[in-house]
């Protein structure tokens, strides 16, 4: 028997008029495994008050864009959030309260922020990733891997880049690689991080993860993981072309976040990987 869209989960997707939220909105549309019930944009917000289809240019959907995140949470089974940090904060706390799966693709955390998430994974499913993506977790892995193989005669690069419009760096991919590396030689990675370099910086610190950002044009996010030696190279690498990945994996996270107990997961929870 064919499921009721009314039996499907339930999403609610913060920052809808962004270029992630425009995706997650055609990406749930699309699926016959959820239904998406509500969209949340900032106070002032010009989409406020407007049917949801309409104001991405087609028919209308039933779906009010709203500034007011308890009442569209409420309603929902999941939320996808890639905002800001500040914002996510307190999604967090509003889903908490909704009992409702919160999926954060928002990047550029401070580490005091990312502690500040805990209380609410106490009530509700969270699941965070720099990444959503299968194959960038994927690379994650390896990344673990082939850094727990090599020693410290090793030196570890992470190279990313991402179009012209994106505004924090390294991005949060890069740091979820440094951090699987730092995870696999088992070091402590803010205290052995090299990035931004410019000038006379002296030699490379013995062991460190360096870090480099390109921005530049519509890219849609590049990232290398190098293990360089005397002598050779090992390059791991990720080029997505198409956002809709993170959307579709974000999407992936929520309906698997349904059966889940209150807590903090990652996508590679979700990819069991």
């Amino acid at each position: 028997m064919e499921r009721q869209m009314s039996d499907l989960p339930g999403i609610v997707i913060t920052g809808i008029s962004g270029r992630m939220g425009r995706m997650l909105a055609a990406t749930v549309a699309a699926s016959d495994k959820a239904r998406l019930v509500g969209a949340v944009e900032r106070t002032g917000h010009d989409w406020i008050g407007r049917d949801l289809g309409e104001a991405l240019g087609g028919a209308k959907n039933g779906v009010i864009v709203s500034d007011d995140p308890l009442e569209a949470f409420a309603k929902a089974q999941a939320v996808i959030d890639f905002t800001a940090p500040a914002a996510t904060l307190e999604f967090a706390r509003l889903a908490a309260q909704a009992r409702a799966v919160h999926v954060i693709g928002t990047t550029g955390f401070e580490k005091e922020q990312i502690a500040a998430l805990e209380p609410a994974s106490r009530h509700s499913v969270q699941i965070r990733a720099g990444n959503m993506s299968l194959g960038v977790n994927l690379l994650t892995k390896l990344a673990k891997t082939v850094a727990a193989a090599l020693d410290a005669d090793w030196d570890i690069e992470v190279v990313e880049a991402h179009h012209n419009r994106k505004v924090d760096a390294p991005s949060g991919t890069a740091l979820m690689l440094g951090q699987a590396a730092a995870e696999g030689r088992g070091i402590d990675l803010d205290g052995m991080t090299e990035s931004g370099r410019h000038g006379i910086t002296g030699a490379r610190k013995h062991g460190a993860i360096g870090f480099s950002a390109i921005r530049g044009g519509d890219i849609v996010g590049e990232h290398d993981v190098i293990f360089a030696a005397a002598g050779e190279r090992i390059v791991l690498r990720h080029i997505a072309t198409d956002r809709a990945i993170f959307a579709r994996g974000a999407l992936r996270a929520a309906l698997w976040g349904q059966s889940q107990k209150p807590g903090q997961y990652d996508m590679i929870d979700v990819l069991g990987i």
